[in-house]
């Protein structure tokens, strides 16, 4: 492998994740879910959100093959639980729950949902599955190394600079975005859950 053909496989893969993962479309559903956290919490929250992505992402870059094998996991069957589990917290946004009562809540939200699957999840994890078999080099192994990280750096830049955004509508244009949120959310849910049902059947 030349280093233009390496130099493209990175380019590729990080573009690629970064369409999939979708940072801008997460950020009214990271800000609806977090409505009543301090800018503080959410800054924190959106770096836990991307590492935790980041986390799951890399597992299933290295063993991802071995786990699906292992535990004879399909992909729509993967695709169908990440569609129940957003489907869930699409119901909480909608009916506007409280999600403030425990002090560990806003890390949790930061994990899951938001980690995954909303960010890691089935698309991103069948991406990144894929890309690794395509690894033929240490120099492809550290593209794909770097295509990761960096679209991870994106994700939580972009959670992070978006807790400005709440400076400026306030708390009833909070409100606002978590309805949003949770219809968007829902919609992921469902179009997640119809893919694995196509997929099985």
């Amino acid at each position: 492998m030349n280093d233009v053909t390496v130099m493209t496989f990175g380019l590729q893969a990080f573009v690629t994740l970064l369409v999939i993962l979708d940072p801008p479309g997460a950020t009214p559903i990271f800000l609806g879910v977090l409505r009543n956290r301090t800018r503080a919490e959410r800054t924190r929250a959106a770096w836990q959100a991307a590492g935790t992505s980041l986390f799951v992402i890399t597992i299933f870059a290295l063993f991802g093959q071995f786990i699906v094998n292992y535990l004879d996991i399909s992909m729509p069957a993967l695709q169908g639980a990440g569609g129940l589990l957003l489907l869930l917290v699409s119901l909480e946004l909608l009916k506007g729950n409280d999600t403030s009562t425990e002090n560990d809540v806003a890390k949790n939200l930061a994990l899951v949902p938001l980690g995954t699957p909303l960010l890691a999840g089935p698309g991103a994890i069948v991406t990144i599955m894929l890309f690794a078999q395509d690894v033929e080099s240490s120099a492809m192994a550290i593209a794909l190394s770097l295509a990761v990280l960096g679209a991870h750096i994106v994700i939580g830049l972009t959670l992070m600079f978006s807790t400005h955004v709440v400076k400026i509508i306030r708390e009833a244009g909070v409100m606002l975005l978590a309805k949003i949120a949770g219809l968007l959310t829902a919609a992921i849910a469902f179009e997640m859950l119809m893919s694995g049902i196509k997929g099985l059947f």
